[in-house]
C-alpha cells in the first residue's frame, strides 16, 4: 500500500497529528487526575510512547512490503472509480470496514497474527497512549492482504491508504474511559463504550467488538457484546507479565510463538488460536490478571 512516507507535506501532516495526539494525552490525563479518576501509569505510557517511536522509524520498510502487492492489484483492476465521486467514497469507507473487521478479527485468531496485534492489548489501562501501542510487525504479518481486494476491484493504493489511516485516526479517540455512552449513536458507532468491552480481559468480553469506525459488522456477524453489568472491566494480557521494554513489547510474542512451535515440532502452531498452548497470553482468559 504506497504511502506519502518520505515527501514534505506527509512529514507535516505526521508532524501535526502527532502534535494534536499529544495534546489530547495530556488533556486527559490532566482531566483524570482533576476528577481523581486515575487511568493512567506513567511507565506504561512511557513505555507505549517508546512502542509509537519504534513503529514510526520502521513505516518505510512496511511501505516497500506493501507497496508491490498493491501496484501489481490495482494494475489489474476491474473496474475504474472516479475519486472525487462521493458514491465511490462511500463505497471505499464500507470496504475499508468490512476488510478491517475481518482483519482485527482474524489477528485474535490466528497467532500469526496475533503477534503483532498482541501488542495493542498489552496496557493495563485505557487510555489514548494505549492507543499509539501498535505492532512493529503489521507487514511481516501480513495483514495488509486484507485490504488488496479493494485495490483489484479497482480503487486506488493511495486512496485505499488514506481512508485507513482515517479510520485508526477515529480510533484514538475511543481508547478511553473518561467518555460516557453516546446515545442512539452506540447502534452505530464503535464508541468508547464498545472499544473498552473489546480491550477488556473479562471472559465475557474476549474477541468482541472488532469494528473500527462502526459496529454494524459486529452486530451482523455475532461479535457483538455490551459491557458487563456485574463487574468491572479488567485489561491487559491475561498469562503474560506486563512489561515496560519497548523492544519486549513489540517481539515477545513472537519469540514465544516460535519457541512453543518449536518444541511442539508442529509449526501449525503459527496458525493455531492464540491461548491454544498454556503460556500463549491472550487478550484475557477467565483467570486473574498479574499484579
Amino acid at each position: 500500500m504506497p504511502q506519502l512516507t518520505n515527501s514534505p507535506i506527509d512529514l507535516h501532516a505526521r508532524l501535526i497529528i502527532l502534535a494534536v495526539a499529544i495534546g489530547f494525552m495530556a488533556l486527559e490525563y490532566a482531566f483524570a487526575r482533576f476528577t481523581a479518576h486515575e487511568r493512567h501509569d506513567l511507565r506504561e505510557s512511557a513505555a507505549s510512547l517508546g512502542v509509537a517511536l519504534g513503529r514510526s522509524l520502521l513505516r518505510g520498510a512496511e511501505a516497500l512490503i506493501m507497496a508491490g502487492p498493491y501496484a501489481l492489484a490495482y494494475e489489474h483492476r476491474l473496474l475504474d472509480f472516479d475519486p472525487t465521486s462521493a458514491l465511490a467514497l462511500v463505497a471505499l469507507f464500507i470496504g475499508v470496514e468490512f476488510f478491517y473487521y475481518w482483519d482485527h478479527r482474524a489477528s485474535h485468531r490466528v497467532r500469526w497474527l496475533w503477534a503483532t496485534h498482541s501488542v495493542h492489548h498489552s496496557p493495563t489501562r485505557m487510555n489514548y497512549t494505549a492507543a499509539v501501542r501498535l505492532g512493529w510487525t503489521a507487514g511481516l504479518s501480513g495483514n495488509f492482504l486484507f485490504f488488496l481486494p479493494l485495490a483489484f476491484i479497482g480503487f486506488h493504493p493511495i486512496a485505499i491508504a488514506l481512508m485507513l489511516t482515517g479510520n485508526l485516526l477515529y480510533q484514538f479517540f475511543i481508547h478511553t474511559e473518561l467518555c460516557p455512552r453516546l446515545g442512539v449513536l452506540e447502534y452505530v458507532l464503535n464508541t468508547p463504550a464498545h472499544h473498552r468491552v473489546h480491550h477488556a480481559s473479562n471472559e465475557s468480553c474476549l474477541d468482541r467488538n472488532y469494528g473500527g469506525v462502526l459496529i454494524l459488522f459486529d452486530r451482523l456477524f455475532g461479535t457483538f457484546a455490551e459491557a458487563p453489568k456485574q463487574e468491572a472491566l479488567r485489561y491487559g494480557l491475561v498469562g503474560g507479565t506486563p512489561s515496560f521494554n519497548p523492544l519486549k513489547i513489540a517481539l515477545g510474542e513472537w519469540a514465544a510463538m516460535f519457541r512453543d512451535a518449536a518444541s511442539a515440532a508442529d509449526w501449525r502452531t503459527l496458525l493455531a488460536p492464540p491461548g491454544a498452548s498454556e503460556e500463549t497470553p491472550r487478550p484475557g482468559e477467565a483467570k486473574a490478571i498479574p499484579a
